[in-house]
């Protein structure tokens, strides 16, 4: 038997995928899918990796004249006694397909975190209006006025926002069946998007540094404000002011993880693995009633209360817990396998 027969022969009676295998190598599942198809071979690293993890010797894996049936009678269960993978159908990116995907993307990810950023803003000009309409310094204008033209502008903005967000939609729905779908680069495609991926983690990690810092210090002019000052309008000048550093913080972070999630994509690495695909499909229904919930909470509390530049905190926190309720709906299907 030939290395590539006894990796697949293993990993079938150990009961992995070519994914978790590659997790537990610290590969891609690509590396794995080569080396089973005797297109690449493992690294003298990665070999002594794979002894370890089937508990075979180094010779057993590299000496053709060795069959694993010899080497180890009876240790092994048959192939027959291992769970099957269900067969998946595979998408097959070739190189104009992929560049045509990254050419997009780029475009469209400003786009998106630009929406986003709006969203952000779009109170800002409701709740200056708002402390001009109750400042007593010169500058009041009737509280009737400051309401309407607030809420108009607000209401304009977030029409901005959704625009920018159908657009985003209808460029990048080619390309969403691949978010769920296994895809499989043609020959040579694949150094080409690591290529690429490696050149821009630099400007990646810079960009995550600095969307995140000015998320953190937003907050830092309101404090400040409200330590030093006791005028109203600049208290609410420094609440203007974190929302547009918030919206600056939150336009980096959404435009570069949108363009890293790309490669990762592309790669099936991060959040694309192909296990969390499957995942993901699993808790669409469950996802979709959550999201619109939180949706609808979001906009009534913030409507509501008119505390705009408080509510937002409602997306993150409902980013963690959805999270966990993943986690948990993971754990009860794999408690149900078992049963």
């Amino acid at each position: 038997m030939i290395l590539a027969d006894k990796i697949t022969e293993l990993r079938k009676r150990s009961g992995w995928s070519q994914e978790e295998l590659a997790g537990r190598l610290g590969v891609s599942r690509q590396a794995v899918s080569k080396w089973e198809s005797a297109a690449s071979i493992p690294d003298l690293d990665k070999i002594l990796k794979l002894s370890q993890l089937f508990d075979v010797s180094t010779d057993t894996l590299l000496k053709d004249e060795i069959d694993l049936a010899d080497a180890l009678p009876g240790e092994l269960p048959s192939p027959s006694e291992a769970p099957e993978e269900a067969p998946l159908p595979v998408r097959t990116l070739t190189l104009e397909m992929v560049h045509d995907y990254l050419a997009t993307v780029r475009v469209q990810a400003g786009r998106l975190a630009l929406g986003v950023a709006l969203c952000i803003l779009s109170p800002t000009v409701l709740i200056l209006l708002g402390g001009l309409s109750d400042y007593e310094g010169g500058y009041r204008i009737p509280e009737n006025l400051a309401g309407g033209v607030g809420t108009a502008i607000l209401l304009l903005i977030i029409a901005g926002a959704v625009a920018l967000f159908l657009s985003y939609g209808r460029r990048m729905e080619p390309y969403e069946a691949w978010e769920h779908e296994p895809v499989e680069l043609a020959y040579g495609v694949t150094g080409m998007v690591e290529k690429e991926k490696a050149l821009y983690e630099g400007q990646h990690t810079r960009l995550l540094i600095l969307g995140v810092g000015l998320c953190i210090l937003a907050a830092v002019p309101l404090f400040v404000a409200a330590a030093v000052v006791e005028d109203g309008m600049l208290l609410i000048a420094a609440v203007d002011l974190l929302l547009l550093l918030v919206a600056a913080g939150v336009f980096l972070l959404v435009k570069t993880c949108t363009l890293f999630g790309a490669f990762q994509l592309l790669l099936e690495e991060g959040d694309y693995r192909r296990g969390r695909k499957l995942e993901d499909q699993r808790n669409e229904a469950v996802s979709t009633i959550y999201w619109c919930a939180v949706t609808a909470v979001y906009l009534a509390w913030s409507f509501l209360s008119g505390d705009w530049h408080i509510t937002w905190v409602v997306w993150p926190v409902a980013g963690v817990f959805w999270g966990v309720i993943a986690g948990i709906l993971s754990l009860v299907r794999r408690s149900r396998s078992k049963s």
